[in-house]
């Protein structure tokens, strides 16, 4: 499998590039706007064919590269969960679902809790879990339908029950960190580790976070798969 994490400063947002190293066939993992010229860059020098853009869930803080890359590349497929409240995407995945490039196959897992549509890809030990578990974190739940009774049943029923040492590459990391593994937020997470549901609920509704800086450019934005211009 080949396999390139890449990030954009501005967001501190993680896209994942995967692809079949003998189909060539390929998909990107929250992709951004501004580093659309670079990942598509990245695809050609590696020759391969853009199959896929997921979202792990409608972003706050970017807007996506998925209306710019499909005019890049224009076979490829935008894909989210049902729930996301958006509608211009090209396939709509739920719970269970499975897609493929080439021999791999990528697992869906519905995680919703920082938004009603996150979504968590799961293939070959390793997990993209979106803004649901960051490294030694996790995503706020006080908009968009967030909800911490939620984010606490997804992360422990769902990302806490695969194995162990599944790595987690997430969303976003604001500290220089690149992955982690299940084991290690299980046991060092200071939200999520050794903690109830009172005791999460607790600590994510005194959070007391600003807002997103581009917020009200990347939300109307992102509903219309990333197309600033209608």
């Amino acid at each position: 499998m080949i396999f390139r994490q890449l990030f954009d400063s501005e967001s501190s947002t993680y896209t994942y590039l995967l692809a079949d190293d003998k189909t060539k066939e390929a998909l990107l993992i929250d992709s951004v706007k501004e580093q659309s010229e670079r990942d598509k860059k990245v695809i050609n020098e590696l020759g391969l064919k853009l199959k896929y853009l997921l979202e792990t869930h409608v972003h706050a803080d970017h807007i996506t590269g998925v209306a710019k890359m499909k005019e890049y590349f224009s076979e490829s497929k935008s894909v989210i969960y049902q729930s996301s409240g958006v509608e211009c995407a090209d396939i709509f995945v739920k719970d269970g679902d499975k897609i493929f490039i080439g021999q791999i196959q990528i697992d869906i897992i519905y995680t919703p809790g920082h938004t009603n549509g996150d979504v968590s890809y799961y293939t070959n030990g390793m997990v993209f879990s979106g803004d649901i578990l960051l490294i030694r974190g996790c995503g706020r739940t006080d908009f968009q339908e967030g909800s911490p009774d939620q984010l606490y049943d997804s992360v422990n029923q769902k990302l806490f029950t695969l194995p162990d040492e599944t790595i987690v590459y997430p969303a976003h990391d604001y500290k220089g960190m690149t992955s982690s593994s299940i084991a290690e937020e299980k046991n060092y997470n200071p939200r999520l580790a050794n903690k109830t549901k009172k005791d999460f609920v607790e600590i994510m509704n005194n959070l007391n976070l600003p807002y997103p800086k581009k917020i009200n450019e990347s939300l109307p934005a992102n509903l219309k798969c990333g197309r600033t211009n209608i």
